[in-house]
Parts: structure tokens; C-alpha cells; sequence
């Protein structure tokens, strides 16, 4: 199980910043070989939810409430280490992000826009794909909302 904590972004400490973006980076721009730009100036306005095992960040999320990335909440970045992935840690950092947006914003209502790759992954946490694939950064999406 992991251990979750939840931030905003002017909370978190610069260790805390470093390992997040350390790991983002790990899988997003190595681990997937897409250069894109992570530091999109929207953490600025994110609840950060890391997840720890053995103090060690090894899965992370962001969350928006409605109108700071989509028009509904939503949830991206979502990332597990690669080496942590077997143990199901992205069902924990999910399900702990959809409890932030019930508390926080008092919604139920999410978007998100899901590696095509892993529908099946968000399916299972109730997800349910919206409109055609597409391409960001040049890998396949889809939308995906919850109720």
C-alpha cells in the first residue's frame, strides 16, 4: 500500500518538487522517448497527490479543479516507477486523486485524456472513453470521463 499525501503546489518542498518532476521525467520524456514540455506552467494551480513507498516517490498524479485544464476536474501526469508498476500502484494513486476531487471540489464529474494504451487500465476505475483517438506529443489518447 502506499502512502499518500496530498499538496499544493506551494506546499510542496523543493526535494519534494525534485523527485516528482525526477520521475515524471523518468517515464514520460525517457522511458516513453517523447521530448515534450512537462513544465507546462500548470502546476502552479494542481493539488499534487504523491505516493510513497519506503519514502520513496514512486507514484504521482495531478488534479485540477473545473476550468484549470479541462471545463470538468480532472486528473493527469498519472505515473507509477516503472520498476513499481506490478504491484497495481496506479489503482492506489487513482482512486486516492478521484477522493481528492470528492473532497475538494465536491464532484464527481471527471476528464481525462488517457494514453490509448491504458483504456482498459481506466475502464476498470470507471472510465468510459469519449469521441476518437488522437494524438499529443505524438502518442495515441483518447478522452475519457468518469460520472
Amino acid at each position: 500500500m502506499l502512502h499518500i499525501q496530498v499538496k499544493q503546489f506551494s506546499k510542496l518542498s523543493t526535494q519534494e518538487l525534485y523527485d516528482l518532476l525526477q520521475l515524471r521525467s523518468e517515464v514520460f520524456v525517457v522511458e516513453q522517448d517523447c521530448v515534450y514540455q512537462d513544465i507546462d506552467g500548470k502546476d502552479q494551480k494542481a493539488i499534487h497527490v504523491l505516493g510513497y513507498k519506503n519514502k520513496k516517490l514512486i507514484a504521482y498524479t495531478r488534479v485540477f479543479k473545473p476550468g484549470d485544464y479541462f471545463k470538468e476536474t480532472s486528473i493527469g501526469r498519472v505515473v507509477v516507477a516503472k520498476n513499481e508498476r506490478q504491484f497495481k500502484y496506479g489503482y492506489d494513486i487513482m482512486n486516492a486523486s478521484i477522493e481528492v476531487i470528492r473532497k475538494h471540489f465536491n464532484k464527481s464529474l471527471i476528464k481525462i485524456s488517457a494514453q490509448c494504451y491504458l483504456k482498459n487500465f481506466y475502464s476498470n476505475l470507471g472510465f468510459i472513453p469519449k469521441g476518437k483517438e488522437y494524438l499529443e506529443d505524438g502518442i495515441p489518447h483518447i478522452a475519457m470521463v468518469k460520472y
